[in-house]
């Protein structure tokens, strides 16, 4: 099982709390003296190692960093509700190895390269539903919940603030279950529909034409948010999910996406190739 792990309005917050700081020009000791608290509490709130802060003690800083704009204020003790909230996935424990929709939840863009599947959030219920057949699982509420939490995660992307979406799917991703028969028309006709909706949704498709590319180590997701939250990088494996977040891996991957990227089609061309398939 993964080890807990800030959620994006966790960080947001950390990031507020330490702005209000530096913006009334108080060092951590100054802080501590003014709240009577330790140095170790004001620091632990501000990097999260103190997850979960209480409402009276961010509006204790607030009101010792000066902050009285009210709507500020507002926004920042709303994070600290928020953060203390447990996502609709939590109940989803037996399909989650950890918190990974709430980053997407709260992405403002999100690049993803897939090598051996659709991308999870343009899946359709009957791809899952093959995709988990495939996986030796096969029990009837295994997939019926899986399906069900697809179906949530892709509701982001039809929300008013919805986050970019660019995706770079390999050839073979779609030529693998070419046998499947309607799975395979409805899984495609999406993809196209997705692709030609007037939305944040960017498909390419990186052809067998392409030849050797940058991509061929394996799939990954990255996800850029708000301002005062670093960008994360996010690879998938049977059991868990590692996330790097150091400048120099995220550095690595976006360059690496700009290869595949580059490797790919062109949208308008993707979305032709899609087409043939059917």
């Amino acid at each position: 099982m993964a080890e807990q792990r800030q959620s994006i309005r966790r960080r947001r917050l950390s990031a507020e709390l330490k702005k209000a700081r530096q913006e009334a020009s108080m060092s951590i000791e100054e802080v501590a003296e003014a709240t009577e608290w330790s140095m170790g509490k004001i620091s632990n709130l501000e990097t999260g190692v103190r997850l979960y802060p209480a409402i009276m003690e961010v509006r204790g800083l607030l009101d010792t960093y000066g902050v009285d704009d009210e709507r500020r204020r507002e926004e920042i003790l709303n994070l600290t509700r928020q953060a203390r909230d447990r996502g609709w996935w939590s109940k989803y424990s037996d399909v989650f190895t950890d918190e990974f929709p709430s980053f997407e939840a709260e992405a403002s863009r999100i690049h993803t390269y897939e090598l051996a599947m659709v991308p999870g959030l343009l899946q359709t219920p009957g791809y899952v539903d093959i995709l988990l057949r495939a996986g030796l699982r096969r029990n009837p509420l295994d997939i019926e919940r899986a399906i069900e939490t697809r179906q949530r995660r892709q509701a982001i992307l039809q929300e008013p603030d919805a986050p970019e979406l660019w995706a770079v799917i390999d050839e073979a991703a779609l030529r693998r279950f070419q046998g499947a028969g309607e799975v395979f028309t409805e899984q495609i006709q999406h993809l196209i529909d997705m692709a030609e909706a007037d939305n944040t949704v960017t498909i390419q498709v990186l052809p067998f034409a392409s030849g050797m590319h940058a991509g061929l180590k394996g799939p990954f997701v990255l996800m850029d948010f708000a301002e005062g939250v670093n960008p994360v990088v996010y690879l998938e494996t049977d059991t868990d999910g590692l996330y790097l977040e150091e400048p120099d891996e995220v550095d690595r991957y976006r360059k690496l996406f700009d290869h595949v990227r580059t490797s790919g089609r062109y949208p308008e061309a993707s979305i032709q190739i899609l087409k043939d398939l059917l």
